[in-house]
């Protein structure tokens, strides 16, 4: 599996560049995502309780945030993803989704990052 870095600041400042390098045109942040690291037998109620990928989009959120006061004209930001999902190179071992799917019967159970708790922190500016 590729590593992930997770730097909630670089969102910051890659808004903030785009704000200056292209006249502040609108902005929508597009399938930024958490997987956790792939562990063996791990139960599905963990799987569930899903707080590194709440903690990773508030985090994410509150940097956005900051380019936002800063003037930054954002517009839209998009979890990847919905639900986990097949992943090209990595099959369906990463677990990106805000559901998780049980492969046998293919239902689909909420995550606790599917409450949306995270996304209270950014307020519509009209």
């Amino acid at each position: 599996m590729a590593n992930f870095f997770l730097v909630p600041r670089g969102i910051e400042k890659i808004v903030n560049y785009v704000k200056g390098k292209y006249h502040n045109k609108p902005v929508y942040i597009l399938e930024n995502g958490y997987s956790p690291p792939r562990q063996q037998d791990v139960q599905v109620q963990e799987l569930l309780n899903d707080v590194k990928r709440v903690e990773f989009h508030k985090a994410y959120l509150a940097s956005m945030a900051r380019a936002i006061r800063d003037g930054a004209d954002v517009r839209g930001y998009f979890v990847w993803a919905l639900m986990d999902n097949y992943e090209w190179v990595e099959g369906y071992s990463l677990m990106f989704g805000l559901h998780y799917v049980d492969r046998q019967t293919l239902k689909r159970i909420p995550k606790l990052s599917s409450e949306g708790s995270f996304g209270c922190q950014i307020t519509s500016r009209g």
